[in-house]
């Protein structure tokens, strides 16, 4: 069908335009996001040594307790809390958002919302 377009290769497509724009130093590294179906993944990267320096995801055992009856925005919610708890303990205070190529809408924003209230500027 003419006009019909794969979403996973438009995303892939947004991502690599917001890739060529943002880098992050280890002044202020990048926060990068990952959404899946029923996850959802973070990391703080520093892109010039090519180094994690705090991850966090719906998978950690913290999240996963009180998981099953969370609907996925408020899980994302407890996701971005936790992971700048552990960038603040890593030192980090200021990062650069990298959406991943998905909308800042919903989990993401979510997500978002949730690690500027715990202390991350972006």
């Amino acid at each position: 069908m003419p006009g019909v377009k794969n979403t996973r290769a438009m995303r892939l497509i947004r991502h690599k335009r917001i890739r060529q724009k943002i880098q992050g130093t280890s002044l202020r590294p990048r926060l990068a996001l990952f959404r899946s179906l029923n996850h959802i993944y973070a990391q703080v990267i520093d892109d010039t040594h090519g180094v994690t320096l705090a991850a966090a995801s719906s998978m950690d055992s913290e999240v996963r307790e009180g998981k099953d009856s969370q609907s996925k925005g408020k899980v994302s919610t407890i996701v971005g809390g936790l992971l700048a708890r552990r960038a603040k303990e890593r030192g980090i205070s200021k990062v650069v958002f990298d959406t991943g190529g998905y909308k800042y809408h919903g989990r993401v924003k979510a997500f978002a919302e949730a690690a500027r209230e715990a202390g991350l500027e972006f």
